[in-house]
């Protein structure tokens, strides 16, 4: 039995080894379909895998220069954002400026106008006062001249009528100012 199993075992193939006839003919095939693989296959493929690497390259390019395109606009819009804040800050102040001297202005024509409206008045209450002494004194030189001629019985003439007036004013007028002549 023993020679039998030994028969039996060397009968058997070995199924970690292939028949070497199979060997050889499963290596031309091999050969032969590499051949034509690398011959037309692999150009095809290796040009494919460059397109692809190619690409991906330009698009992390592109994504690249988007992305420092991207970051320039970004500070480009702070720094006009910052003139932008720095001119309207100065335009306000510019107004605020601008309002405080309207201010003074419109305060100082105030007032001169008040002044002048005072200056006016003033001078308007003048002219009155002057104007009513006057008419007063006329109607008092009137009054004396009536009254004197009553007193005399006799009329006046227009000279005399007048210069008697005018002492008679000149009396009233120096005892109403509190400069009256003095009796002693």
């Amino acid at each position: 039995m023993l020679h039998a199993l030994v028969l039996a075992a060397e009968e058997a193939p070995n199924p970690i080894l292939p028949d070497p006839a199979e060997l050889i003919y499963g290596s031309l095939a091999f050969l032969l379909v590499f051949v034509v693989l690398a011959r037309f296959a692999f150009p095809v493929i290796n040009r494919m895998l460059q397109e692809r690497t190619a690409k991906i390259q330009g698009d992390l390019e592109r994504a690249e220069r988007a992305r420092s395109e991207a970051e320039s606009e970004l500070a480009d819009y702070r720094a006009q954002l910052a003139g932008a804040r720095a001119e309207a800050n100065r335009i306000i102040e510019e107004a605020r400026r601008t309002a405080e001297q309207l201010r003074r202005d419109l305060q100082a024509r105030a007032e001169q106008e008040s002044q002048a409206t005072i200056a006016r008045a003033q001078e308007e209450i003048r002219a009155e006062r002057d104007r009513v002494f006057d008419e007063l004194r006329s109607q008092v030189g009137q009054l004396a001249v009536d009254l004197a001629s009553r007193v005399v019985e006799k009329e006046l003439d227009d000279a005399a009528h007048r210069r008697l007036i005018e002492e008679y004013i000149e009396q009233v007028a120096g005892s109403g100012n509190g400069k009256g002549r003095s009796a002693g």
